[in-house]
């Protein structure tokens, strides 16, 4: 064996999962997924569960990860973003409830209002102003190419156009490094022609179909089209698509239609579905050389145990392509304790399509049809699809335990007072 292939062999094996993911293509980009307040506490605990004869490696390689001392001169270091939504900045808050109530307190007393809407809503700000300064020496470094931290709207009103709109230019405001997420409701896609309009940087969320995509890039084309004819800056401005892959096949409708026609699906169906909804989205793009760029999000891992292979199909079939990958805690640590088990990644996967016969079956599925087909929804229809219907039920679920949390906080002043 030469020098050099030892040398890069060594180099290869220190590197994280991630990071392996991310050297298929130069421009692919690896973000954390939750509030950065909650990543000491979590590299902690992962470090403390790690294999003995890891732990070491583990450590330099979650340091290198998320390390906002040491950004390079070019402004990268392995997170190159942060994205949240309302269970993330849930988790923050659970994770320090006692800090979370103190301020809650405060602000309460300070602005003598007892409306709890409003309380919760400047606490949510502040919960995303703290993570984009935490990430905000990645963002100037960068000249704004990375270190954008997501902060989304309100998911009780996905549908209203007026408060989203509001509530984005107030997240906006926050830190020139804040990228507003947006559903991908008809009203959303309006606001985000507006935002742009604006060069504010937005991500499209709660978005699973090629439809949705579509409205999304033809919402930022206008929008970017009313920028430059009003002068506006554009150069530190970004445009990601979130795909949210296991959302898609699991929390929606495509089961159920299967089993009401007697179509079994596989996990690997499901799985091919979800990747080719994605790849379809993302060469439409690259055909048309569209400013934004494709993310994915809801990955999940396949693993057989100890002496068993394992597998993440959501990153692994998308190798080699230009694409964010936003990963939640748990998930880099399901990949990191597979590592060892899981394939190389072919930086032409992303070139590869699902078996044909996958894609015959899935298409006997309305609900497929309607999130592969170009023309498979109107805009009118985004917001009754299966899973952004879940998923948006899900997200006002969390907002309102947040809500709770808050009324709770105030009513102990209230107590206090009396």
């Amino acid at each position: 064996m030469t020098e050099v292939l030892r040398t890069r062999q060594e180099s290869s094996m220190s590197m994280n999962v991630l990071e392996k993911l991310a050297a298929t293509n130069p421009d692919c980009e690896i973000w954390w997924d939750s509030s950065p307040m909650i990543y000491p506490g979590w590299k902690a605990s992962v470090l403390k569960d790690a294999p003995a004869e890891k732990r070491d490696e583990w450590e330099v390689q979650l340091t290198r990860l998320f390390d906002v001392e040491h950004v390079s001169a070019t402004g990268e270091m392995g997170f190159r973003g942060v994205t949240t939504n309302p269970p993330l900045s849930l988790q923050a808050i659970q994770a320090d409830p006692a800090f979370w109530a103190d301020e809650i307190r405060n602000l309460a007393t300070a602005s003598g209002s007892d409306d709890i809407e409003s309380i919760y809503w400047s606490i949510y700000l502040d919960v995303v102003r703290r993570g984009a300064a935490m990430i905000r020496k990645v963002y100037e470094v960068s000249g704004g190419k990375y270190g954008l931290v997501s902060g989304q709207v309100d998911p009780r009103f996905v549908t209203n156009r007026a408060r989203m709109l509001e509530q984005g230019l107030q997240l906006a405001e926050i830190a020139p490094n804040v990228m507003v997420k947006i559903p991908g409701s008809k009203e959303g896609y309006e606001v985000i022609e507006e935002l742009t309009a604006l060069g504010i940087s937005t991500n499209n969320t709660t978005s699973f179909t090629v439809p949705q995509y579509i409205a999304c890039m033809d919402a930022v084309s206008r929008g970017l089209e009313r920028a430059k004819a009003n002068g506006v800056d554009l150069s530190r401005w970004r445009s990601v698509i979130t795909h949210m892959s296991a959302r898609l096949g699991n929390v929606g409708d495509l089961k159920a239609q299967a089993d009401a026609r007697g179509i079994a699906l596989s996990p690997e169906d499901i799985l091919h579905g979800e990747i080719a909804v994605l790849k379809r989205a993302y060469r439409y793009g690259k055909e048309r050389g569209h400013p934004s760029k494709m993310l994915q999000c809801s990955m999940r891992v396949s693993d057989a145990g100890p002496g068993g292979t394992a597998s993440s199909w959501h990153i692994s079939k998308l190798a080699g392509g230009d694409f964010v990958y936003t990963c939640p805690p748990g998930y880099i640590a399901q990949l990191m304790q597979a590592e060892d088990r899981l394939p190389e990644f072919d930086p032409r996967a992303i070139d590869e399509d699902a078996p044909a016969e996958t894609i015959e079956k899935l298409m006997r599925i309305p609900y497929f049809r309607q999130a592969y087909e170009f023309d498979g929804m109107q805009p009118e229809e985004f917001a009754q699809f299966g899973a952004f219907a879940t998923t948006a039920a899900e997200f006002a679920a969390a907002t309102r335990k947040t809500v709770d949390f808050v009324a709770q906080s105030v009513e102990s002043v209230r107590r206090r007072v009396a």
